[in-house]
């Protein structure tokens, strides 16, 4: 990593307002939260939810807490639906929590904006080793490192085994894929015709795109086909351009639904948990989904539901994925950064990062916990998510100032309109660029 420097302003936006009238506080135990004792307290807000996940957090909290006496971390528990305003409130109101959880495709306002601390000189050699550079540089913006990858999950595809094996269709493997054409022809030959009940080797419908929050899964599964969609000039400003490598893998949904008819028009505004009980009964033969999704599978499938977990298409670049690691940052006012690095450090050792990982069925970034071998076993798929890992790359919205914003309000409407038919190409682009463009803009002056 390189030495870097922060810039950027602080801006309040009007909806941040009205919500720290709200706000009771996140983090502040006021002052420098230090006791009349000497004793530090460091705030940890922690979005984990599964309820695995959260015991492992608080289990690492105590294990700390029980051996740090000077250094005492609270747990705090936030959410990821509302983590971003949250955020943006607690750092204007000056009650950020010390050490913070999210998603490093969430942290680029934030870190230009000068509320997250520049970690590169804090942080020990030992964890800067064994974290790739790849996921280091999702959390790189501008002249600093805003946060620690330390959670990762490719997407992956869930399919029925049963109708899968029975279709005679190629099972994809890690080593040779489907390409993005071979997924769109595997689905129409596990659809039943129109007006036939499915049989075997057949569902209702070849694949079920949950695709509620559209932006993340195209722009990433669209690093396989070469897509950026954002491109960075001379002169450091994001512009958006779509080009036939971007186009390629919204084009394949786009034919699934509205000309194939191998993928169910219904599932587009639904989150993936939505799609779960069509998928165990027999109605579509797959779903694409995060890696994590597995968790949710064992918990609600049929005992008699057979299956497997199979790599996503590849394009041009291979089997190639963008990702938005969960990060852990400090924030830029505490006093205490030192301390919260070495709370940090200790949640990422790398047992430590094992059980994180298997707490939240998802794959750790860091080389060392990754070698685990409970993380390689084929039951579950596990062994088939880990092999992924070395694919995951940094999603192209990574560092791009405006990126929520321009995803609310420019691209998500856009792609569920072209997903589910209502615009064509021509006018998906027209969205993207010109509008998105607009709105970075505004963010880059």
């Amino acid at each position: 990593m390189r030495t870097r420097t922060l810039t950027g302003t602080r801006r309040l936006t009007a909806a941040a307002a009205a919500t720290l009238l709200l706000l009771t506080g996140c983090s502040g135990s006021g002052g420098d939260g230090e006791s009349p004792d000497g004793r530090i307290t460091l705030r940890f807000q922690s979005l984990a939810w599964q309820d695995e996940s959260v015991q492992v957090n608080k289990e690492l909290v105590k294990e700390w807490n029980a051996t740090q006496p000077g250094v005492r971390v609270e747990y705090v528990q936030g959410s990821w639906d509302s983590v971003h305003d949250q955020l943006l409130t607690s750092f204007e109101g000056g009650e950020a929590p010390d050490i913070i959880h999210d998603a490093s495709d969430d942290l680029a306002d934030f870190a230009y904006g000068g509320y997250l601390a520049d970690l590169d000189a804090l942080l020990p050699d030992r964890l800067k080793r064994d974290i790739p550079e790849r996921s280091w540089e999702t959390t790189e913006f501008g002249d600093g490192v805003y946060g620690v990858p330390y959670l990762q999950e490719p997407r992956v595809l869930i399919a029925n085994k049963k109708i899968l094996e029975a279709s005679g269709v190629r099972i994809p493997t890690v080593e040779k894929p489907w390409t993005w054409a071979e997924f769109r022809a595997a689905t129409k030959e596990l659809t039943a015709p129109e007006g036939r009940e499915p049989g075997a080797g057949q569902a209702e419908y070849g694949v079920a795109w949950p695709l509620k929050d559209p932006v993340s899964a195209t722009l990433n599964l669209s690093r396989s086909t070469g897509g950026q969609l954002f491109h960075r000039g001379a002169d450091d400003k994001v512009t958006i351009r779509y080009t036939d490598a971007d186009a390629e893998v919204p084009a394949v949904i786009h034919h699934q639904v509205n000309s194939d008819g191998s993928a169910s028009g219904a599932t587009l505004g639904m989150g993936g948990s939505d799609t779960l009980p069509g998928f165990f009964g027999g109605k579509y033969a797959m779903v694409p989904l995060g890696f994590s999704y597995r968790q949710q599978i064992i918990q609600q499938a049929p005992e008699d539901f057979e299956w497997t977990v199979l790599p996503a298409p590849a394009g041009a670049d291979g089997a190639t994925q963008g990702v938005s690691p969960q990060t852990l940052s400090v924030a830029e006012d505490t006093p205490h950064k030192k301390e919260a690095v070495a709370f940090i450090d200790f949640l990422l050792q790398p047992e430590n990062m094992v059980r994180l990982a298997r707490g939240d069925w998802m794959l750790p970034t860091g080389t060392a916990a990754l070698a685990d071998p409970s993380l390689h076993t084929p039951k579950h798929g596990w062994g088939t998510g880990a092999a992924l890992a070395r694919e995951l790359l940094s999603a192209p919205a990574q560092s791009v100032r405006g990126y929520p914003e321009w995803k609310d309000k420019v691209a998500t409407p856009a792609l569920q309109e072209y997903y589910s038919g209502a615009i064509d190409r021509a006018e998906l682009e027209k969205r993207l660029v010109k509008d998105g463009n607009l709105v970075l803009a505004r963010y880059q002056r």
